[in-house]
């Protein structure tokens, strides 16, 4: 039995203005729309399973502080990097700090409703790939955190050095899942998070139960009693959902 990594859950007061935005960002497609959930996905999303896709629900509750789980994008070159920065800003997206400093290569910028993402510089890992590179989640210990999130993604880990780990599909096809190490904890529900889901034959009970077993706990972020997922948090206490099997 395991599970793998489904999709990145992203809270919107306006779910389809923001799902459309990322939908052009990135050069996916829209799967799915109704008035308070938009689907976004890869081109290769229903080739390769494990390549997750965006979704966007409707949540009113305000963004508090900078996002524990962010988005990265590729880019091929520096003049490519250039020209993704000046299109999302034209696009709607304003430049952020989140304390980077002036000398990473990567850009910060914020979407039309505040959440973070960084456009990369040109790096050997995503030439040739897709527009998205990886899923960042911070942690305050990758190395304690990510045997959890191998067991919960089926991913193997990659590149790892003191301030990030990767994860990686078992088949190299990106985004990558990196834990990126910061000294803040976990203190308010995230605003985007995790989905993971069994295979079609597995159980959604079981798999529950497997990740409690290895650190996980229940969690209640509203969700009532009348959902078809469970909602749990990681040993670090970030918000994750099980859904059913598929």
């Amino acid at each position: 039995m395991s599970t793998r990594l489904f999709s990145v859950v992203i809270n919107a007061a306006d779910p389809g203005t923001l799902g459309h935005w990322w939908g052009d960002a990135l050069g996916w497609e829209v799967m799915y729309e109704a008035p308070d959930e938009v689907v976004v996905i890869p081109p290769n999303a229903l080739e390769v399973p494990g390549i997750p896709g965006l979704v966007f629900v409707e949540v009113n509750d305000p963004k508090q502080g900078k996002n524990r789980v962010h988005l990265d994008l590729a880019a091929q070159s520096p003049q490519d990097q250039a020209d993704i920065v000046a299109r999302l800003l034209a696009a709607g997206a304003t430049h952020a700090d989140v304390g980077q400093g002036e000398d990473v290569p990567w850009v910060v910028l914020a979407d039309p409703e505040g959440n973070e993402f960084c456009v990369l510089d040109s790096r050997p890992r995503y030439r040739g790939s897709s527009a998205l590179a990886a899923i960042v989640l911070d942690t305050q210990d990758p190395d304690a955190l990510a045997p959890f999130w191998i067991a919960a993604t089926g991913r193997v880990v990659g590149d790892e050095d003191d301030e990030c780990l990767s994860l990686r599909h078992p088949d190299g096809h990106l985004p990558d899942l990196e834990l990126s190490r910061i000294d803040d904890p976990h203190t308010v529900k995230n605003r985007l998070h995790l989905d993971v889901a069994p295979w079609a034959d597995g159980d959604l009970g079981e798999e529950v139960n497997r990740l409690i077993a290895l650190g996980a706990t229940p969690a209640n972020v509203g969700q009532g009693d009348d959902v078809t997922w469970v909602v749990l948090a990681d040993p670090e206490g970030n918000e994750f959902c099980v859904l059913r099997p598929r």
